[in-house]
């Protein structure tokens, strides 16, 4: 996966009009009656029934996603290791979290793109710290913890790497280190509080970091509440990245989610106005909703 082959396909896309994202994955997988209470969520079931992922990525497609995010949001070499898998095989599992995307996206978007997910180190601890940053690692633990992952979901082609649901400037500044000079193409997407981290810390510092990195092609924010996506945005330059969640909120002891939906794709011009280029949605947004952002981003054009 190269810059120079990304400028012929999403980069030079979302240069010239915007580009949707598809919904919740994990929220559809459970919609479907799939058990996703274990420590990976949707990842187990790249082991376990990975014909169920090729069908949730199908029907974001149909709904009028263009772009496929891969299962691998809380795939780790860590985590796997919790199922009784070698490296090996954690790795096999990640890469095949591209190839399910991919052939998903053959079959119904051809002209469609994949960005493999690079969760973020909270997403491994499953205890809701991506949505605090209070992590037990600095910069160079983090670092070890996103190495390998990041050259093995690189291996496997997709698109672009999704790197997401960031809380802290501290994990800013490790993927940001293990992006660059790589020639990979990344887009870096934080769970933001309005104008802050989930961590209290400036956006605006973030934004910094990121564009030191070539290979950053885009900057965001995303599992938020769709009420923040303007604020977090407003000011950045660039191509930005924006799929908030329903705004419900989440009991990581209770593995489950509360409140009622707060997404209304009518905000979406608004995320447009702002610079954004990618528009979709996270948790609890489903194949409707995305539909719905469809329908707002060709009204934008």
């Amino acid at each position: 996966m190269s810059r120079a082959s990304d400028l012929s396909g999403l980069s030079r896309a979302i240069a010239g009009a915007p580009v949707v994202l598809d919904g919740g994955l994990a929220t559809l997988l459970e919609a479907r009656g799939h058990d996703l209470s274990s420590d990976l969520w949707s990842a187990r079931l790249l082991r376990d029934d990975p014909e169920a992922i090729v069908a949730a990525h199908a029907e974001f497609f149909d709904a009028g996603a263009q772009v496929a995010t891969t299962a691998s949001y809380q795939a780790s070499f860590p985590g796997f290791t919790g199922l009784g898998l070698d490296d090996d095989q954690a790795a096999d599992l990640m890469r095949l979290s591209v190839a399910l995307a991919r052939r998903a996206r053959d079959e119904h978007r051809p002209d469609g793109w994949v960005a493999a997910s690079v969760g973020p180190y909270g997403a491994y601890l499953a205890d809701g710290s991506e949505y605090r940053g209070d992590y037990d690692l600095d910069v160079a633990g983090l670092r070890d913890f996103h190495h390998r992952r990041i050259e093995v979901l690189a291996e496997a082609g997709p698109d672009v790497l999704a790197v997401e649901t960031v809380p802290c400037l501290a994990e800013v500044e490790a993927v940001c280190a293990e992006l660059e000079g790589t020639g990979l193409t990344a887009w870096l997407s934080l769970s933001a509080d309005g104008d802050r981290t989930r961590a209290g810390e400036p956006l605006s510092a973030a934004w910094a970091m990121a564009a030191d990195v070539a290979e950053i092609v885009a900057v965001g924010v995303n599992c938020c509440a769709p009420t923040d996506v303007e604020t977090a945005l407003r000011g950045v330059g660039g191509p930005l990245v924006a799929y908030p969640n329903s705004g419900q909120g989440w009991d990581a002891v209770r593995r489950t989610w509360t409140g009622e939906s707060a997404f209304d794709a009518g905000m979406v011009a608004s995320w447009l106005d702002a610079g954004a280029r990618l528009v979709g949605g996270c948790c609890r947004v489903g194949p409707a909703d995305i539909a719905h952002v469809t329908e707002q981003v060709a009204a934008h054009a």
